[in-house]
């Protein structure tokens, strides 16, 4: 029986292929789901992919994740950095979390170097670009599979 993995994208993330590709790269939104998809078939994860630019919408999601699915993979974009809500809303939803950033956060600005989420995530991918979320989705599946 499939295992659903939720995977959900912040802030700005509809503007991956465009927005700052030296920082981000050239993928867009839809390849990254395309690869979530791809990984997901082979490891046998039902994948619910999902982007918003609302914070109230993502936590609204992860709420539902909790509810129904057995893993979260979040890109919480810049609300990574400022949001306390999805740091409460993935510790309420109790489910094995995986926080994913394209680039190396640690290796920017000051600003990226704290993360709320952090905190409340089994582990966390950066650096990697789309390879990332493929990491994730690795590693959700032997946690909620050992």
């Amino acid at each position: 029986m499939s295992a659903s993995i939720y995977v959900l994208n912040g802030p700005n993330l509809n503007r991956l292929g465009t927005r700052e590709p030296s920082t981000y790269g050239t993928a867009t939104l839809a390849d990254i789901e395309r690869l979530c998809r791809d990984v997901g078939e082979d490891l046998d994860l039902d994948i619910e992919f999902r982007q918003s630019n609302h914070e109230g919408v993502l936590v609204d999601w992860i709420q539902e994740a909790g509810d129904v699915a057995q893993g979260l993979v979040i890109n919480p974009a810049a609300y990574t950095h400022t949001s306390v809500a999805l740091h409460d809303a993935i510790r309420a939803a109790q489910i094995p979390t995986v926080e994913v950033h394209l680039s190396n956060v640690h290796a920017r600005e000051a600003f990226r170097h704290r993360s709320y989420v952090s905190p409340v995530a089994l582990g966390v991918i950066c650096g990697f670009g789309p390879t990332g979320y493929r990491l994730a989705l690795e590693a959700l599946s032997t946690v909620i599979r050992p």
